[in-house]
């Protein structure tokens, strides 16, 4: 990246801004396209592991991932695909491009773009790997209706720390897959039972369970009460639809959809874009750009940077921030945007080890086995300790890692993600016009709210300009939130907003960033 203009002379809460939209330290925009990139050789990666070291490995990983984030890809290597009417680009679903190799015609099934030539081109407020402004929302037409009414728009979330929700997910997976399987041994037993689902204290509804032979046990399952989540009991938290497990997942399907690029994994060695180029993203890339965003640092809190001397807060800011915590548990904000939950195994792998969340096959059909992609090699590090950003030294010539998921005075690993993980209904004013994925037009995951201060515009398509509007536009499950947020007095609904607009995205220059 290039340097910022900062001073070194300041003290360090100084060279931190108060914006609109939160809390950034000031820097310049990263460098571009860089001639030199290659790509990333899973192979290699996997001989650094065992050569080296896993930390090497994940050093390398994240540092390597960390450049494809930035680079703006040219179409020499793969950036945009063949539209149609000579074009690479478009913001607008194209379905009525229909003509061999067109956009209609592109696999796996196009539901956007390409509109882009790098990641942080839409991720990048208030810095990069951020969110986006309303005008990069990604409007998609995945049943390639060809009718606008239908389309569905989705602004742009961040991309910190998302290592976070993902283990927490696996986690609460385990879990319910634990009771579903005490279910089938109860049903083999009595004939049927009914199993409450519940992972992290949330609760996905009833699975009953019944035997429909006894030698050997046969059972059938009713998923009908279960509720929140789909039903291979995965708890998938990427996506503004909760369809996505795995950040791998979800970035590969991004970068077709959004840049135009291709992974190896989802189309072989085939040209499903139509634009020339094959190979454009390896198996490597997929996993370094996976174990980049899973480490990048997570949001923080105002109130955590002032007390560690960062940023000032007044008596008045920091009394404020408390009543809102006040009011978010009142209004029963917290029934759904959890604020903490316990992760009790720290250590994140791509590929995971927990079923549902690696692939057994790639989407091509190929192994991953076959391209180097192995549970005895993952790459792997401690979200407790191990990511290498915003490690902050304060007085006394102490070292905070505020990158890193905190631990509790028990010793118990605490993220601070604000979600159930769940799908909710939100309403008819919010829902989409279309539902292509079939979980329901007015069905949404909960939206973190980590980093929320930071990253406005809010809701699934940017349509709220202030966090207030975002909130009164809660309905279905929520509303009755957003009932009590009109009955609060002026100075307890500012309380509230204050109190959000505490959760914020903040980065620390590194010494090789210093003039």
């Amino acid at each position: 990246m290039k340097k910022n203009n900062l001073l070194p002379t300041q003290p360090l809460w100084s060279k931190l801004a108060f914006a609109s939209f939160g809390l950034y330290l000031l820097v310049d925009a990263p460098s571009h396209a860089k001639e030199d990139l290659k790509p990333i050789d899973q192979f290699e990666l996997n001989r650094l592991s065992v050569d080296q070291s896993a930390k090497a490995a994940f050093e390398f990983a994240f540092e390597a991932g960390d450049e494809l984030t930035e680079f703006s890809f040219t179409a020499e290597k793969g950036v945009g695909a063949n539209i149609g009417e000579g074009r690479r680009f478009t913001r607008f679903p194209r379905a009525d491009l229909d003509n061999l190799r067109e956009w209609a015609n592109h696999f796996p099934k196009r539901e956007g773009g390409a509109n882009a030539t790098s990641c942080i081109a839409c991720h990048n407020s208030p810095i990069a790997n951020g969110a986006g402004d309303v005008a990069l929302n990604a409007i998609v037409d995945p049943a390639h209706t060809g009718d606008p009414s239908l389309y569905l728009e989705r602004n742009t979330l961040h991309l910190l720390g998302l290592g976070i929700p993902q283990r927490l997910a696996e986690e609460m997976s385990e879990t319910l897959f634990a009771q579903k399987a005490k279910g089938v041994e109860l049903a083999c037993k009595h004939g049927d039972t009914d199993v409450t689902l519940e992972a992290k204290k949330v609760k996905f509804g009833v699975l009953k369970i019944v035997r429909k032979q006894q030698q050997p046990c046969l059972v059938d399952f009713n998923y009908d009460g279960v509720e929140g989540i789909d039903d291979d009991l995965v708890v998938k938290a990427f996506g503004w639809k909760g369809n996505h497990a795995t950040i791998r997942s979800f970035t590969r399907g991004a970068a077709h959809n959004e840049l135009g690029l291709q992974a190896v994994e989802l189309v072989g060695d085939k040209d499903g874009d139509y634009d020339g180029v094959t190979s454009e993203l390896s198996v490597g890339d997929m996993s370094a750009l996976s174990i980049y965003m899973a480490a990048l640092e997570r949001p923080v809190t105002k109130v955590e940077l002032a007390e560690l001397g960062l940023v000032e807060l007044s008596s008045e800011q920091k009394s404020l921030i408390m009543s809102g915590e006040k009011q978010f548990e009142a209004l029963q904000c917290s029934s759904c945007h959890i604020p903490q939950m316990e992760i009790k195994n720290s250590i994140f792998t791509e590929p995971s080890n927990v079923p549902g969340f690696f692939d057994e096959l790639f989407p091509d059909g190929s192994n991953p086995r076959d391209h180097g992609l192995v549970h005895k090699t993952s790459l792997r590090f401690d979200l407790a300790k191990d990511q290498p950003n915003n490690k902050v030294e304060i007085a006394g010539n102490k070292t905070v890692h505020l990158g890193a998921v905190s631990t509790d005075e028990d010793g118990k690993v605490m993220a601070t993600w604000f979600t159930d993980f769940k799908r909710h209904d939100m309403g008819d004013e919010l829902a989409d016009p279309s539902d292509p994925l079939g979980v329901g037009a007015n069905m949404f995951l909960t939206r973190s709210l980590a980093g929320v201060g930071s990253t406005g515009p809010w809701l699934h398509d940017g349509r709220a300009t202030t966090l207030e509007e975002a909130i009164l536009a809660h309905g279905g499950e929520a509303e009755e939130s957003a009932v009590a947020y009109k009955k609060l007095s002026a100075q307890e609904a500012e309380s509230l907003t204050t109190y959000l607009e505490n959760l914020v995205i903040f980065k620390i220059e590194s010494e090789e960033h210093k003039e």
